[in-house]
């Protein structure tokens, strides 16, 4: 059954497209330009994005965050490959059996207080290497920020690169929120991504104000080269992809993208510790937009007469009462306090 909401703490997914960005689009929306790629837009696309992550950056524009995944995972990866995950990943709890019937991908996930992987967690998936019986670790799969809203540190990210890359494995991110991880580090992309020896990024726009539309970004020249071809296999290649590349150029230009996330985290941040005052404590540090909380029965009915938001059972060995609230770019302050009252009447 359809739904409609004027606002809700559910997914920064629910949220509308920025001002900016549909104007982005109506201005797109002018006369014939060549397809598949192949427009001044997706051309200006590689510019801004050499210039948020180095000159060595390849974009690549796709439809979607699983197919950013899929695919992205897909062209690091040797047929008889296998991903390390935290068992929290999105691509082993979110994407269905997208991963393994489209990408062919064996996952293997492992367990994560925090949704983060460590070297250690890497290190406990490299046995029976060079064993035909056993899929070989091939990439190591991260999101930042994870899924449980946490957020790698630089010294994390290079300590996890430099292991990979230490027993010949690929390093994959899933960047659905890298906006609001850069807002949280306070680093710009290539500090964060390209300078710490990230292989590969899925770099999201859709959760951070887009219509629609990711970025899968290598630094590999020569996988660069294939990446047109893959996308194409992978179903992922957009007829008119000035409007996915006119998005990002939006997103990317003036600051917006760290606008949008800034604001997203700041409403997550100031829900989080007016629930701390009523005495409900998140499960995770609030380092992005979600804040991860127990509540009762009543609280979640009593919030829920007004806004929609998820249960996030399946995790920690939770009891079933942990709900996630998300806040978006346009999330306000009135809304957060509104939300609070709800349940402190709960």
């Amino acid at each position: 059954m359809s739904q409609s909401f004027a606002k809700t703490f559910a997914s920064d997914n629910y949220s509308g497209v920025h001002s900016a960005i549909m104007q982005a689009l109506i201005d797109a929306n002018v006369g014939h330009v060549a397809a598949y790629g192949y427009d001044e837009y997706t051309d200006a696309l590689q510019q801004i994005i050499r210039e948020h992550f180095g000159k060595d950056a390849h974009a690549f524009a796709v439809f979607n965050g699983t197919g950013a995944n899929v695919l992205g995972l897909q062209a690091l990866m040797p047929r008889w490959g296998a991903v390390i995950c935290a068992e929290s990943a999105h691509i082993h709890q979110d994407e269905s059996t997208a991963p393994q019937v489209v990408g062919g991908l064996k996952l293997l996930p492992v367990a994560s207080t925090d949704g983060k992987l460590s070297p250690e967690l890497i290190k406990s998936q490299l046995y029976n290497i060079g064993s035909e019986h056993r899929a070989q670790p091939a990439v190591v799969y991260i999101s930042q920020t994870t899924e449980c809203g946490t957020c790698y540190t630089l010294d994390e990210l290079r300590n996890i690169c430099q292991t990979a890359h230490e027993h010949n494995l690929k390093v994959f991110v899933d960047g659905a929120r890298l906006s609001n991880a850069a807002v949280h580090l306070g680093v710009g992309f290539r500090q964060m991504i390209t300078d710490t020896g990230v292989d590969m990024l899925s770099f999201g726009g859709t959760k951070n104000g887009m219509m629609m539309g990711e970025c899968l970004i290598t630094f590999d020249d020569k996988l660069a080269q294939s990446m047109r071809f893959l996308r194409k296999v992978g179903l992922q290649t957009a007829s008119k992809m000035r409007f996915i590349s006119a998005q990002f150029i939006a997103l990317l230009s003036n600051n917006l993208y760290l606008e949008n996330a800034k604001n997203a985290n700041d409403m997550a941040t100031l829900l989080a510790e007016k629930l701390q005052a009523l005495g409900i404590t998140p499960l995770y540090p609030v380092q992005s937009n979600g804040v991860f909380v127990r509540l009762s029965d009543q609280q979640s009915a009593a919030a829920r007469q007004k806004y929609a938001f998820y249960d996030w059972d399946g995790f920690d060995g939770n009891d079933g009462k942990v709900v996630r609230l998300m806040c978006s770019f346009d999330t306000t302050v009135a809304e957060v306090e509104d939300l609070v009252a709800l349940i402190a009447k709960g």
